[in-house]
């Protein structure tokens, strides 16, 4: 099974990417993903289940860990002709 994740951590900050901001898009860009694209309000990774899930679990306890006060998370099954 293939899912995709969409999340945000906040507090944003305009001026300068917060640390649980930094934590979180490092841990999806140094996971096992196949798709990656990180933005300035909101971050998407994509990839098989174990992955996503592995990868999702770091980010909250990370982002946390780093001083996120919300995540905001959306995850999504992937079909092959969503791709």
């Amino acid at each position: 099974m293939r899912l995709r994740v969409e999340f945000t951590t906040e507090p944003f900050d305009l001026d300068e990417a917060p640390a649980h901001a930094v934590v979180a898009r490092e841990v999806v860009e140094t996971a096992e993903l196949d798709a990656v694209d990180v933005g300035p309000f909101g971050n998407t990774a994509e990839g098989g289940a174990d992955a996503v899930l592995g990868a999702v679990d770091a980010v909250l306890r990370r982002a946390l860990t780093a001083g996120a006060t919300r995540i905001s998370l959306q995850v999504n099954v992937v079909e092959e002709g969503d791709r």
